[in-house]
């Protein structure tokens, strides 16, 4: 799996799982969904994103948007 499709999948994890935690639990879970958000946006205009140089340094082969 290339490093592109792990971190949509864990954003798009973490999206989900935020979101129902803020239906179950506390509605405060939804900084967390921001937080994600704000990081996709910042990423695609930089090209920085922290997730894809920690899954580059454990081995991932590159994909196309983070090399």
């Amino acid at each position: 799996m290339s490093i592109d499709r792990i971190v949509m999948a864990f954003a798009g994890t973490v999206i989900l799982v935020s979101l129902a935690l803020s239906h179950y639990h506390n509605v405060n879970w939804l900084w967390l969904t921001a937080f994600v958000g704000a990081n996709l946006l910042q990423s695609s205009f930089t090209g920085f994103c922290p997730l894809a140089t920690i899954v580059k340094k454990l081995g991932a082969r590159p994909g196309t948007a983070f090399n």
